[in-house]
């Protein structure tokens, strides 16, 4: 590509997060700049309250910009060269059962790990595999920036059934934590990092973290990260409950490994008990984003829209949203940027299968990430990693095969589940509650 001005899709255009990517994408305009933004998704009354706001704001800061929000999967790819995809199939309300389910059963209740991610994961299969033909079809040039989660099963799924497909997946959960990292030892933000990382979506370490001297801060960071996990305190007021324990939690996922720096997720498959122990069965994290960003975000877009103007929107640039910016740029420009990037192993872990969906640094530019070797995972994150990876395989099997005895398997393997008889339970309640979603399993 050269410097040209480029057309981008939102995938999941009705998303509360979308706010926050138009937002950071018009304050990026001077290193990537835009001829075209459109919304994509299939629930048009839910996308027309974010994106009439949204046209309002794009208007108003950027006339130039064509702006077109539609359910018409051919308006929406044609004409494309980066899709930012994140759909959630089911919404909050399968959400919330994901979440519920398993913890009627005393199991961590949770929308990307144990069975709820599980449950996720196969509602989320067909959904981005459906945009990626979309894209192929319409734009069979363009790239797909996935962050649709459970992402570890989608891009296992992807891997598969996708293979040429030119679709990056993604998290933007080690780049919260890397801002985090920047703030604790006085840096302006994770581009001022340079790190290694090696593990899957959500089930990762850091192995080194230096500034651009080359200064190890390791030690600075395992001082306090020992102390106070992630939890940066009284810098961030009015935090959500949820979030304040995770990063928290940080604290003690350390401590299994002092020579590493965990991602925060490992608390679900590491300290299952606690999590349960100190979960309300009756308000999970679905209720708190209801009742939080999804109440906030939408109030905020009838305001918008009823004063005709957003001169004073409360709408701020998001960090993960920077990120995607980041990742355009590098492929656009051919920067070789160093990112994280969900990709085949293919050796990058060189003790772990090679055709594991690993989560570590490439460098980014025109083709696409180069995956960088990051050694020998250590025979504890092996051990975790393999079984983890078994766990995602399984689940795709299942889909696959529309097998019920492969989803029981991933659900008895999934550490966070305490035996096969309990995971049995959780799978039937499961396959009632998803019958509108999921493959008839027999």
């Amino acid at each position: 590509m050269d410097n040209q001005k480029f057309s981008v899709l939102i995938a999941g255009g009705g998303s509360t997060y979308t706010p926050g990517i138009v937002m950071t994408l018009l304050e990026h305009l001077d290193k990537f700049p835009l001829r075209q933004l459109k919304f994509y998704d299939n629930d048009g009354e839910r996308q027309k309250k974010i994106a009439d706001a949204c046209a309002i704001l794009v208007h108003e800061r950027a006339p130039e910009i064509r702006f077109l929000a539609t359910t018409d999967p051919e308006k929406a790819f044609t004409d494309v060269d980066f899709v930012m995809a994140q759909i959630r199939v089911g919404k909050y309300a399968m959400r919330s059962l994901d979440e519920k389910i398993p913890l009627k059963h005393g199991v961590v209740g949770q929308e990307t790990t144990g069975p709820g991610g599980i449950a996720y994961g196969l509602r989320s299969i067909p959904g981005v595999i459906g945009l990626v033909d979309y894209m192929e079809k319409y734009s069979p040039n363009a790239w797909m920036l996935n962050y649709s989660n459970p992402a570890a099963i989608v891009a296992e799924a992807t891997r598969r059934f996708r293979p040429k497909s030119q679709i990056i997946n993604i998290c933007d959960m080690p780049i919260a934590i890397m801002d985090r990292m920047a703030k604790i030892v006085g840096l302006s933000g994770r581009n001022d990092l340079v790190f290694r990382y090696y593990g899957l979506n959500h089930f990762g370490w850091w192995t080194d973290v230096r500034d651009k001297s080359g200064k190890d801060l390791m030690p600075q960071l395992k001082q306090y990260v020992a102390k106070n996990g992630y939890w940066l305190g009284d810098k961030e007021p009015g935090k959500e409950k949820s979030w304040i324990s995770t990063y928290k939690k940080a604290a003690d996922v350390y401590a299994l490994d002092p020579t590493t720096l965990p991602n925060t997720y490992l608390k679900y498959y590491l300290y299952p008990n606690y999590v349960v122990e100190h979960a309300d069965r009756n308000y999970t994290r679905t209720d708190e984003v209801e009742a939080g960003r999804e109440k906030t975000v939408f109030t905020e877009c009838a305001r918008v829209v009823k004063n005709k103007t957003a001169s004073d929107v409360l709408f701020q640039a998001s960090n993960h949203a920077t990120y995607i910016v980041d990742l355009c740029t590098a492929i656009a420009y051919d920067t070789k940027q160093r990112l994280l990037a969900i990709i085949p192993n293919e050796g990058a872990i060189s003790n772990i299968d090679p055709e594991a969906m690993v989560e570590v640094p490439c460098l980014f530019g025109a083709n696409g990430p180069e995956r960088l070797a990051m050694g020998p995972a250590a025979t504890f994150q092996k051990g975790l990693i393999t079984e983890q990876n078994c766990v995602e395989k399984l689940v795709v099997d299942a889909f696959e095969e529309k097998s019920y005895t492969k989803l029981w398997e991933a659900m008895s393997l999934c550490k966070i589940v305490p035996d096969a008889t309990v995971a049995h339970e959780i799978l039937d309640d499961l396959i009632v509650a998803n019958k509108d979603f999921w493959p008839e399993l027999s």
